[in-house]
C-alpha cells in the first residue's frame, strides 16, 4: 500500500474505532473498492495492526482505569471486589475471543487457499450483510440496565468473549456487538461502553503479538498509517464516544449495510 491509502486507512480507523459502525468493515470496503484490493487475510492482519493506534489512544484515555487494573492484576488478594471482578472478566472474556478469533482467521486462510475469489463485489455483499446483523443487534439492545461491574459474573465474560471473538469478521462491529451485550446482561450504559473499550486493549495487544510480531517488517507508510491512526484517534475518542453513548446507530448501520449490499449487487449484475 502507498503513503496516500496507508493515511487514509489510518484516518478512517482512528475516527471509527469509537463508533459501532465496524471499522474493519468500512476499512475493508474502501479498500476493495477503491484502492488494489489484497488477500483477505493479510488485509485483516494490517487492519488489527492499525488498530494498534487506536489501542494507544484508548490506553492514553482510560489511563487511570488501566492503571487500577495493573495495580490490581499485581495485587489480586488485596484489590476491591470490582477491580477483581474486572480483572476475571477480562481475562476469560480475552481467552475465548482470542481463541474463537484465531479460529475463524484460519478458517478464512483455507477459505482463501482453495482459492475462493474474495472480489470488490463479494467483500460488499459479505460486509454488508453483517452491518445488518450489527444493527439490527443494536436495535435490540436496551439502555435500562442497572448492573455495575461489581456485578460481573463469568456468564457475561462467555458471553461477551464469544460476540468479541465474531467481531473479527468485517462488518461485524467490535464496539457494537459487546456494549449491545452488555446491554443484553442488564449492565448500565456508561458501564458497558467503558468495558467495551478496555476489553479491547489486551485482545489487540496480544492479537498483534501472535499474528504480526514474527512477520513485522518496518515500513514508513504503515508507521505514518500508526501515527495517524493515533492521532485521530485520541483527537476524536471523547466526542465520539459521548455521541454513540446518546444515540443510537442501529438504523444508521443499517442502512449503510443496505448501501453495502446494493453496491455488491451492482457490481455483479454490471
Amino acid at each position: 500500500m502507498d503513503l496516500t491509502q496507508q493515511i487514509i486507512l489510518g484516518i478512517i480507523q482512528g475516527v471509527t474505532e469509537w463508533i459501532p459502525i465496524s471499522s474493519e468493515g468500512l476499512l475493508l470496503f474502501v479498500n476493495s473498492n477503491f484502492f488494489e484490493p489484497i488477500e483477505l487475510n493479510l488485509f485483516l492482519r494490517q487492519a488489527l495492526l492499525l488498530h494498534l493506534g487506536t489501542f494507544f489512544a484508548a490506553l492514553i484515555y482510560f489511563r487511570k482505569e488501566v492503571l487500577i487494573l495493573t495495580e490490581g492484576l499485581f495485587n489480586y488478594r488485596y484489590s476491591d471486589s470490582e477491580t477483581r471482578r474486572t480483572l476475571r472478566f477480562l481475562f476469560i472474556a480475552t481467552l475465548i475471543s482470542g481463541v474463537l478469533g484465531l479460529a475463524i482467521l484460519n478458517f478464512i486462510e483455507i477459505i482463501q487457499i482453495n482459492e475462493m475469489p474474495f472480489t470488490s463485489a463479494t467483500v460488499n455483499i459479505v460486509v454488508g450483510f453483517f452491518l445488518l446483523v450489527t444493527g439490527i443487534f443494536q436495535l435490540r439492545a436496551s439502555n435500562a440496565g442497572f448492573r455495575r461491574a461489581y456485578h460481573l459474573k463469568d456468564s457475561d465474560s462467555i458471553f461477551l468473549g464469544i460476540l468479541q471473538g465474531f467481531a473479527v469478521i468485517p462488518g461485524l462491529s467490535r464496539s457494537g456487538l459487546t456494549v449491545s451485550g452488555l446491554l443484553f446482561r442488564k449492565v448500565n450504559d456508561t458501564t458497558a461502553l467503558k468495558l467495551s473499550f478496555i476489553m479491547s486493549l489486551p485482545i489487540v495487544l496480544l492479537g498483534n503479538v501472535f499474528l504480526n510480531f514474527n512477520s513485522f517488517i518496518f515500513i514508513k507508510e504503515m508507521f505514518f498509517a500508526l501515527i495517524v491512526s493515533f492521532a485521530f484517534g485520541l483527537m476524536t475518542i471523547h466526542l465520539l464516544m459521548e455521541f454513540s453513548r446518546k444515540v443510537k446507530f442501529g438504523h444508521f448501520v443499517i442502512a449503510f449495510g443496505l448501501l453495502v449490499l446494493a453496491a455488491g449487487v451492482f457490481n455483479i449484475i454490471f
